[in-house]
């Protein structure tokens, strides 16, 4: 019992003394998560704290910044403000000013119209004086009343001064009218004499140069083949005669004459001759013509001295030294006339270039009078004006030969200039120009007509050649065309002799083998 007493108290004692350590353990267990506990609050205290400083910093920056900003603008304003007060205050000195000189001119000119009034009103009492003791001479002469003296007086001067003023007007007209002849004629003289520039007319035949005679055989081709094709090519005629060493091209258009001229030459050089090859450099030549052509454009207006002209223009003025007027190259006459009136405007005090300009393309319609409707004169200036030039240039194109008002002095110019260079003896031909115009009208009557494709006069407008399509026209429709031309041509045309027509029809087959 006691053993048992014992042991359960030493049972209750050790429980007690677990339950202690135990207790105790919890305890110093508790403390030390306490610790740990307040120190991660401590140091997220510390950092809640060094976040909310910064943050204030930043705010703080921010707002220093705003102000900053905002301050410079309120400066930017300010300053804009002081510069347009500024601008302001030195425009209401200029209007002061002004409004001072004004002031001072209006004091000046009311001191002056006192000072004239005064002087008016002293003369008016002189007048008055003197009016009164000649009405009481005349009347104390004549016994006549106020008022037939006064008419009398008054006819007798009004009579002796129409007469003094007419013959006054009459002496100076006349004075004026010869002294213009004399400086008119002076200005001419000096102008022809500084410009006088040898001209012949021209001719419509050229030669070519063969190396031997039986160079003429290979031109003809077998059955005529090779000329057939040149000439149709062309548009010429093509001589080969008995005269040794040459061969002569004709045509009345100069440009074809000289592509033909050109292209027979390069021919003969090559040596290789048939349809295909003169087709060939036939086309070459012709795209060497139009350079040429600006080319010759280029060198006339830097003869002339005339500078900034459009390309265009300058094909057209390139394109005249092909063209006549009654044998007369167009373009050295044109150069001439703008020499001229550029004399001539200088020695009267007008621009000189300019007016080199007006009399260098006051011709130039006739470049493109065949492509366009009206005249020369109507279609140089519409060329003119489309291409930029002035109104004095598109005048003096237009009114040279007619409408010579005298608000255009640059056009009377060119129109005198035109006269001198037409006048000179050698210089044009009569006959030519008619020759030509009844040629380009052969020509342009048988292109009206359906199917065809060229048409060239030729044998001085004797022979009419017609080349036709050959898929559009058969041969019996080319008899029937042929007739149809002639009766044209008999009807509306004026012709000396006869007039033969030659309608040419070919078919040609291509094929190209790979």
């Amino acid at each position: 019992m006691i053993g048992g007493l014992i042991g359960l108290s030493l049972g209750v004692l050790g429980a007690w003394g677990v339950s202690r350590l135990t207790a105790l353990l919890d305890a110093s267990t508790a403390r030390k998560l306490a610790e740990q506990i307040r120190g991660n609050a401590e140091r997220q205290a510390e950092t809640i704290l060094i976040q909310a400083e910064v943050q204030a910093r930043e705010a703080s920056l921010r707002r220093r910044d705003e102000f900053e900003a905002e301050l410079e603008r309120s400066r930017k304003e300010l300053r804009e403000q002081e510069r347009r007060l500024e601008k302001r205050r030195d425009l209401l000195d200029q209007k002061l000013e002004l409004l001072n000189k004004k002031e001072q001119d209006l004091d000046e000119a009311q001191r002056l119209n006192a000072e004239t009034r005064k002087q008016l009103d002293v003369r008016l009492v002189e007048v008055e004086r003197l009016e009164v003791a000649q009405r009481d001479e005349l009347r104390r002469i004549g016994g006549l009343s106020s008022e037939e003296a006064r008419a009398l007086l008054l006819g007798r001067l009004e009579n002796e001064l129409r007469g003094e003023m007419g013959e006054r007007i009459l002496r100076h007209e006349e004075s004026v009218r010869e002294t213009s002849r004399e400086r008119a004629r002076a200005i001419l003289a000096m102008a022809i004499q500084r410009y006088a520039a040898p001209h012949t007319a021209e001719v419509t035949v050229s030669t070519v140069d063969i190396p031997s005679d039986e160079m003429k055989g290979r031109i003809i081709g077998r059955e005529g083949r090779n000329i057939r094709t040149f000439e149709k090519a062309t548009g010429v005629d093509v001589i080969v005669d008995d005269t040794p060493g040459v061969v002569v091209v004709t045509g009345f258009d100069s440009v074809r004459r000289e592509v033909a001229k050109i292209a027979l030459e390069k021919l003969i050089q090559d040596g290789r001759i048939h349809p295909a090859r003169i087709e060939e450099i036939v086309r070459e030549t012709q795209e060497e013509m139009d350079q040429h052509v600006r080319s010759l454009g280029r060198e006339a207006a830097r003869e002339a001295e005339v500078v900034g002209l459009n390309e265009k223009l300058l094909d057209y003025l390139g394109r005249l030294k092909f063209r006549t007027s009654y044998s007369q190259n167009v373009l050295r006459h044109s150069i001439e006339v703008a020499f001229l009136t550029g004399m001539m405007a200088e020695e009267i005090g007008l621009d000189g270039a300019l007016g080199r300009r007006c009399g260098l393309l006051h011709d130039l319609g006739k470049a493109a009078d065949h492509e366009m409707e009206g005249g020369h004169p109507v279609v140089g200036a519409e060329l003119l004006r489309r291409h930029g030039e002035g109104p004095e240039v598109t005048h003096a194109a237009l009114g040279h030969h007619d409408d010579l008002r005298v608000d255009a002095p640059y056009t009377v110019l060119v129109a005198a200039a035109d006269a001198v260079s037409a006048s000179r003896p050698g210089a044009r031909r009569a006959t030519l120009e008619k020759y030509v115009r009844r040629l380009e009208e052969l020509e342009a009557l048988v292109l009206g007509f359906p199917g065809v494709e060229q048409a060239y006069a030729i044998q001085a407008g004797r022979e009419v050649r017609v080349m036709v399509d050959g898929q559009e026209v058969d041969d019996a429709h080319s008899a029937a065309l042929c007739r149809e031309i002639a009766q044209a041509i008999q009807d509306q045309l004026t012709y000396p002799g006869e007039v033969k027509v030659t309608v040419l029809r070919e078919t040609r087959s291509v094929a190209i083998a790979h």
